[in-house]
C-alpha cells in the first residue's frame, strides 16, 4: 500500500497562486495514474485533474481548466499540481490519489490509495 503525502496548501488572495505537491512512498510509482481532487465543506469530493502514469496524458475538470496544470516527477515518485488564477470556490481539502493502474480516471473508485489532504483557502 502507498502512502501519500500533500503539502504546499495555504491561505492566498483571490488571483494568486500556489503549488501543490504530493509525495508517494512505494513500489512502482511510474505503473500508476495519479490525481487531484478536493472537497469543499459540505460538499463531495469531487475530481481536480488526473495524469496518467508516463505523464503523457492530463485531465482537468472544466472549473480548472486553463488554471491548474498537474504533472509528474517519476523519478522524484511526486506529483505537482500548479494552481493559477485562484478563486474563492476552489477553497477546499485537496487530496491526492493513486489510481488502481497506469491511467487515471475521474471517479473515486477507481483510486486505491490516498493522502490526508492539504488545505487552500482563497479569500476575495
Amino acid at each position: 500500500q502507498a502512502q501519500l503525502v500533500e503539502s504546499g496548501g495555504g491561505l492566498v488572495q483571490a488571483g494568486g497562486s500556489l503549488r501543490l505537491s504530493c509525495a508517494v512512498s512505494g513500489r512502482s510509482f511510474s505503473d500508476y495514474g495519479m490525481a487531484w481532487f478536493r472537497q469543499a465543506p459540505g460538499k463531495e469530493r469531487e475530481f481536480v485533474s488526473g495524469i496518467n502514469a508516463n505523464g503523457g496524458d492530463t485531465y482537468y475538470a472544466d472549473s480548472v481548466k486553463g488554471r491548474f496544470i498537474i504533472s509528474r516527477d517519476n523519478n522524484k515518485s511526486t506529483v505537482l499540481l500548479q494552481m493559477n488564477s485562484l478563486r474563492p470556490q476552489d477553497t477546499a481539502l485537496y487530496y491526492c490519489a493513486r489510481g488502481r493502474g497506469p491511467y487515471s480516471f475521474s471517479a473515486k473508485s477507481t483510486f486505491n490509495s490516498w493522502g490526508q489532504g492539504t488545505q487552500v483557502t482563497v479569500s476575495s
